[in-house]
């Protein structure tokens, strides 16, 4: 796959298959998950992967409308994507630092792309990006906040 040259565009697609794979791993969690923390740890990975899935949209988009074609397909952002697949046979206290980790990730990434907008004048791009660092500041506070 050949990316674009765009900086802001490439800070998007960074964006875009970063959130694509944290999202797939949250729910992966989800899925899997067990123990006496089950239903709570449940119900969280589903409000943060049902996030993450519906910002991808909205990423892609972004891209679009400065006229670049979006990445697509698992082997495109498994290329892009700095965040690493779900781990095998961990347990929930596993899934929960290991969401902690990928959260921390995409949220410094995403710093460097409202960076990377601002300094090439699309302040649009650049508070997109700021309110997906929001949220996954927001999430990785919650994460740490279960390990008691």
């Amino acid at each position: 796959m050949t990316r674009n040259t765009d900086p802001v565009v490439k800070a998007l697609e960074q964006a875009l298959a970063d959130t694509f794979a944290l999202a797939l791993k949250t729910q992966t969690y989800h899925w899997n998950v067990v123990g006496p923390n089950f239903y709570g740890l449940h119900n969280l990975f589903e409000e943060q992967y049902t996030d993450g899935f519906a910002a991808v949209d909205e990423l892609a988009e972004r891209i679009r409308a400065l006229d670049a074609p979006a990445p697509g397909g698992l082997a495109a952002f498994k290329e892009i994507a700095q965040i690493a697949d779900p781990k095998n046979g961990i347990d929930a206290k596993g899934m929960i630092d290991d969401l902690i980790d990928s959260n921390e990730t995409i949220s410094k990434s995403l710093k460097a792309g409202v960076e990377t907008a601002e300094e090439n004048g699309d302040p649009s791009t650049a508070d997109m990006l700021t309110a997906r660092v929001t949220v996954h500041d927001k999430a990785t506070w919650m994460l740490r906040s279960l390990r008691g």
